[in-house]
């Protein structure tokens, strides 16, 4: 059975009355300072607290804070190519304006304060407990303080690096922004102290399953190092090399722990109360939910919310990046066929599309056990998700199942993608290691350079490919075009659905189409990204306002 980690605010008395614009100006209230930090059982129930900050199926709202945070999948996948939802994303049209607040921005600030707070505070315990339970701790938090700044950093560029606790007289409220090579540089320390104090995952076991160990710091630092590493690169700016061998010797030193391995199950049964647990060596990092409806920390409904109900559709563009069986793409496989029926779309392909598309036959939900296929008034591509959907959980409302927010399938197309963009080149071994071990639970046939060039491929893409395809519906295909600098070209596009199946589908929705029958959901000319601004958010007005020192993104 897995443990769930027990959320708690305690000792921390941060949160009671921030205006939500501004950042750091917290009082200290609630328990008393002089009656904590005083044992292992203090510093756990303080860093508790710092795992409500993981990413969820949903949005939550901070204890004594007025506003939600952390953006759900959907979100993240309707800005790029990859889904379409009930209506267009501002973002992906181009049409959202600098906003007053925004809980992205002052959330992530939180935790760093809270990060901070265990930091300093941490050293405190030393009289009962022993040097290296208070370095785990200490390493706990600033793992989440290097989480922090770089969810910061992706989104707003330069912002103020803050590296304690700050009161209302603290000079440091008014600091200009730090440049984002100082940042990565203090992300780094971070995650390098936290992979040296935190324990194994096989030392953590079943009993402390959830918790960060040091091969999820390893893993973090190999995510965004690769980010900047690549940014740069295309960006032209900064240190590409440096970040790059970052990302490669981080990932690296996942891969040679032999701490974990892709998941012996279905890739389907990933998303599933199956793949759940320390049996699931895949999953490096866990936002956890409960044991049962009787026994959770929290649920969610995103099945019935997001798939069902229309708010994150995939489209043509991602369903066309999976391969057929023989590894070529669709424009080059003689496996492609033009479909007839809907299922026509899923032959001879990779087996990750089945289990991330739905298709007809699959299980749906208890009011319509068999999918048919995706209803247009609601499923506006004319494909549905299928990667998280679960019957149970469409019955209750109140899923407990887990989601992975990092897994060793990510670490591999990591090392590959870094060694590639390093290098210039990839060896067939590295390959083996790598993009073929995935390929492998698709029933894809192998990546050589050898096939790569006889079949006139780009070994860049083919590996960003199946980055793509292997991590969808995860939220990283929007950040993936923004560090690869191709946002301007891809988000532009039309966003075009399924093949109009009209037998199939009827004629219940207006429906518009391609001269060659596909579903048209959004024509290109309402999408839009300004590549002098859209690289980077607009930094909050009101943030701006508090701090002079601040200065507004170029172009917002």
């Amino acid at each position: 059975m897995k443990k769930i980690l027990k959320y708690t605010a305690i000792s921390l008395g941060m949160l009671a009355g921030l205006p939500a614009c501004e950042v750091e100006r917290l009082p200290e209230t609630a328990i008393s300072d002089q009656t904590f930090w005083r044992s292992e059982g203090d510093l756990k129930a303080a860093s508790n607290y710092l795992y409500t900050y993981l990413p969820t199926f949903g949005t939550l709202t901070p204890q004594g804070y007025s506003s939600t945070y952390n953006v759900t999948y959907a979100s993240e996948d309707v800005w790029s190519d990859d889904a379409f939802g009930l209506a267009s994303s501002n973002i992906s049209d181009g049409s959202r304006l600098a906003p007053a607040t925004d809980a992205n921005y002052t959330a992530n600030y939180l935790l760093i304060r809270a990060a901070n707070n265990i930091i300093e505070k941490a050293p405190r315990a030393a009289a009962s407990t022993a040097q290296t339970i208070i370095d785990r701790y200490v390493a706990e938090a600033r793992f989440f303080r290097a989480w922090g700044y770089y969810n910061l950093v992706q989104r707003y560029g330069d912002v103020p690096l803050i590296l304690k606790t700050l009161d209302e007289t603290s000079a440091d409220l008014n600091a200009p922004a730090s440049p984002r090579a100082a940042i990565f540089d203090q992300i780094y320390q971070d995650l390098d102290f936290a992979a040296q104090k935190l324990p194994t995952p096989t030392t953590l076991g079943t009993a402390d399953y959830g918790r960060i160990s040091n091969t999820a710091a390893l893993s973090f630092k190999a995510r965004v190092a690769l980010f900047e590493g690549t940014r740069s690169k295309y960006h032209s700016y900064g240190e590409p090399t440096k970040h790059l061998k970052v990302s490669v010797d981080a990932a690296k030193a996942v891969i040679d722990s032999k701490q974990h391995d892709l998941y012996a199950g279905s890739y389907f049964d990933i998303w599933q109360l199956a793949g759940e647990g320390r049996q699931n060596r895949e999953n490096i990092i866990v936002r956890q939910y409960g044991v049962s409806l009787t026994e959770r920390v929290v649920t969610h409904s995103y099945y019935r919310g997001t798939l069902e109900n229309g708010n994150m559709n995939p489209t043509k563009s991602l369903a066309d990046s999976y391969l057929y069986k023989d590894g070529l793409p669709i424009n080059k496989s003689p496996l492609y066929k033009a479909p007839v029926v809907s299922t026509d779309v899923f032959v001879d392909r990779d087996t990750r599309m089945s289990d991330t598309f739905m298709k007809k036959g699959d299980p749906m939900m208890t009011t319509k056990p068999i999918f048919d296929i995706a209803p247009l008034v609601f499923n506006k591509t004319g494909f549905m998700f299928r990667k998280t959907s679960n019957v149970d959980d469409w019955n209750t409302q109140a899923s407990t199942i887990d989601r992975p927010i990092l897994r060793y399938a990510e670490v591999l197309v990591t090392y590959a993608e870094a060694l590639y963009e390093l290098n210039g080149s990839i060896s067939d071994a590295d390959l083996d290691l790598t993009v073929n071990r995935l390929r492998q639970r698709g029933g894809v046939a192998k990546l050589t350079n050898t096939f790569a060039t006889a079949n006139g491929l780009n070994m860049r893409d083919e590996i960003r490919r199946e980055r793509r395809v292997e991590l969808a519906q995860e939220g990283f295909r929007y950040w993936d075009l923004i560090r690869w600098k191709t946002a301007e070209v891809e988000l532009p596009k039309p966003i075009l659905g399924n093949y109009f199946f009209k037998a199939e589908f009827g004629t219940v929705a207006a429906v518009r189409l391609t001269a060659d029958n596909y579903i048209l959901v959004q024509e290109a000319s309402f999408r839009k990204f300004d590549p002098a601004r859209d690289y980077l958010w607009p930094l909050p007005i009101n943030e701006i306002a508090l701090n002079p020192l601040l200065v507004q993104n170029k172009g917002w």
